[in-house]
């Protein structure tokens, strides 16, 4: 099983937007108001991958400062694209773009 410091992400996060984790899953963790989502790399443990929501207008700005929080931890993050959910009956389906 993989280790995935979750403090580590919470942190770098809180720092670059003042947001709280609103949920975490598998290697998957989500902000509130979900507009971008921090992803484990599982072959770097020093390195993050993020996804924006396809209608986050501050793309720019929110990755810059979260390549700063993550400089700060030692650590890098690598921009890999949007996402967007679907509302599908109870459940919400997450789809990379």
């Amino acid at each position: 099983m993989e280790y995935r410091d979750l403090e580590k992400v919470r942190s770098i996060i809180d720092n670059a937007t003042g947001l709280p984790v609103g949920y975490a899953y598998d290697d998957l963790v989500f902000p509130d108001y979900t507009a971008f989502i921090i992803q484990f790399d599982d072959t770097n443990s020093f390195n993050f991958f993020c996804y924006f929501h396809e209608d986050c207008n501050e793309k720019e700005t929110l990755f810059k400062d979260l390549s700063n929080a993550c400089l700060q931890q030692k650590c890098t993050l690598t921009l890999k694209g949007e996402f967007k959910l679907e509302q599908k009956n109870e459940e919400i389906a997450l789809q990379f773009i």
